[in-house]
């Protein structure tokens, strides 16, 4: 495979250009997907044409496509007022088996309709907390799910978990069942920090984890970090990664955290006052970055790190990293099977969401439908233009194509920031520079025509640096 020839994802000190910080550090999509969720048109979508999009896809592939499923478990027993992620606070934990049996008649559905097992090349558990779910629990779901699939060559499985609720029991229990990928929450090691945002851990016990989870046979630790936190100083970021590079995590997402209050009622807790200024934000950035260089990590996207041998990594240099709903990965699948509430699902010309309200969710799954409540159709220019998003989200580039005029108006809107050395545009290719990267999200919204021909509110979004 050819060799990523564009520039290697770096990012340039910005703490010489707090204008360009300001500037820029405007709302703007997270770009999951091409177009974002809040730009669906919705009008145009049902179930049926969900349906449609299935077996239109199916067939092309001759019943035989390549899948990803991603199941959404919500629940639960804490409240972390950080986060914006559907979720159902909850201690009552005979919510499982109802919730893990709808799961199944959903997964059942799809089945149905694509007249047989499924070819899939990974299964991922988020949430919520899917540690929430009882070591039997998990093993019926997964077991149910299993049933039905054939597995690729390189089929994998992943979970996140909670390190102050995960044991070192669930953790051999998972790897029993077949997981090998396993995501750690951890966001700040400062008890400061965690206490502020309500999430309890203990590094002891997070490293209890991750010895566990080696001796147990998991090929692959992920930590998730997030920068820009509430009360968050650079000492509470030194700490941390100090910490974390002790663990020895073979990749790392270092988020920045999204503020969306009118989204997420628990960061009312906060003010505006409660979070770094964007160029102390961006500090906290900066200084994640090089302690994660220093200890041998390597720049990948916007946000994540990982050792020159993860395969992430190596997708990365090979210029075949991917970006879907999970964020980064080395895994394309031309399909994405949502399953549980607020699940989003994929296929080359269509997204779909679960209806997010757990009790409307089970209400639908006993009827004999499928709990989609809304979606995107995506025509022929949002092909072309998710292609054009998704290259520049992973490769730092893409090809123009100047007889397009969206291409000619994006250049025209684009032209300051070219001025001010944050994109580069050789021949027909058009690059993010080391000096733009930090800025990809904004750039990416600058080029994309649906903003500029629809008015959509942005409010919606979070900070894009």
């Amino acid at each position: 495979m050819q060799k990523n020839v564009s520039p290697t994802f770096g990012f340039c000190s910005l703490m010489a250009f707090p204008d360009l910080l300001h500037k820029y550090s405007q709302p703007a999509p997270r770009y999951t997907s091409y177009p974002p969720v809040p730009d669906w048109q919705t009008a145009a979508f049902s179930e049926s044409t969900w349906k449609e999009a299935l077996v239109r896809f199916w067939g092309e592939c001759q019943k035989n496509g390549l899948a990803q499923v991603y199941i959404h478990l919500p629940y639960c027993e804490s409240l972390c007022t950080f986060c914006a992620c559907n979720k159902r606070i909850t201690k009552n934990h005979q919510l499982e088996e109802p919730y893990i049996n709808a799961v199944l008649k959903e997964w059942e559905m799809y089945i149905q309709m694509h007249g047989g097992k499924i070819r899939v090349s990974e299964i991922h558990l988020g949430g919520g907390t899917p540690t929430f779910f009882s070591e039997e629990s998990l093993s019926g779901l997964m077991i149910g799910i299993l049933k039905n699939v054939i597995k690729t060559p390189d089929f994998e499985m992943g979970i996140e978990v909670h390190p102050g609720t995960t044991t070192t029991q669930m953790v051999r229990h998972l790897a029993t069942l077949g997981f090998s990928r396993i995501s750690m929450g951890i966001q700040d090691f400062s008890p400061f920090i965690l206490e502020k945002i309500n999430r309890f851990q203990t590094f002891e016990h997070t490293k209890e984890l991750v010895d566990e989870a080696r001796k147990s046979g998991y090929h692959s630790i992920n930590f998730d970090l997030v920068y820009g936190l509430p009360f968050q100083k650079i000492s509470h970021i030194e700490d941390t990664i100090s910490k974390v590079i002790s663990l020895n995590p073979d990749r790392i997402a270092f988020y920045g955290y999204a503020h969306v209050p009118w989204k997420s009622k628990s960061q009312r807790h906060f003010t505006e006052e409660d979070l770094p200024e964007v160029t102390e934000r961006w500090a906290l950035f900066e200084k994640g970055k090089e302690l994660f260089e220093l200890a041998g990590y390597k720049s990948i996207g916007l946000d994540h790190f990982a050792k020159a041998e993860d395969p992430l990594c190596i997708a990365f240099e090979a210029g075949s990293l991917h970006r879907n709903f999970m964020g980064y990965t080395e895994q394309k699948a031309p399909l994405l099977i949502g399953l549980g509430a607020s699940a989003i699902g994929e296929t080359p010309d269509s997204y779909s969401q679960n209806e997010p309200v757990i009790e409307d969710y089970l209400v639908k799954i006993e009827a004999g439908k499928l709990p989609v409540v809304k979606g995107h159709l995506l025509n022929e220019t949002d092909i072309i233009w998710k292609q054009h998003i998704m290259e520049l989200m992973c490769q730092q580039k893409t090809t123009m194509n100047l007889d397009d005029p969206k291409w000619i108006s994006a250049l025209n809107r684009v032209a300051e920031m070219r001025k001010e050395g944050l994109i580069s545009l050789r021949n027909l290719t058009f690059y993010i520079t080391e000096k733009g990267m930090p800025f990809i999200r904004t750039i990416c919204f600058i080029l994309d025509h649906r903003h500029w021909e629809k008015e959509i509110d942005e409010a919606v979004y979070s900070a894009a640096v």
